[in-house]
């Protein structure tokens, strides 16, 4: 090899070790494989749970009644209607099959 490929590659070493600290990659000349990208994700889990606050509507039981009762004035103003689910075992289903 000559010296002037010799300097090159010295040369872009130098470089892109430079260039990963300043923009904090990892240097890796060998190009094997290692667990920093796996390393670098985002937490899951445990740590995630605990950035958020706790939901205070889903323990409140007056929140959870509420929602319960809009439902059940809904299912009553669809029945009134006639547009409430039917009764068991007269769907379209069984319709189809009783002919």
């Amino acid at each position: 090899m000559s010296l002037k490929k010799v300097l090159e590659q010295a040369a872009l070493k130098g470089v892109t070790e430079a260039s990963a600290r300043i923009f904090g990659n990892v240097f890796n000349p060998t190009g094997q494989r290692s667990p920093h990208n796996i390393l670098k994700k985002k937490l899951i889990g445990e740590e995630t749970s605990q950035y958020y606050p706790h939901d205070i509507r889903r323990d409140n039981p007056m929140w959870v009644a509420r929602k319960e009762e809009e439902r059940m004035e809904k299912l009553e103003m669809m029945k009134r209607r006639g547009k409430g689910p039917p009764k068991k075992g007269q769907g379209k289903r069984a319709l189809k099959r009783s002919k």
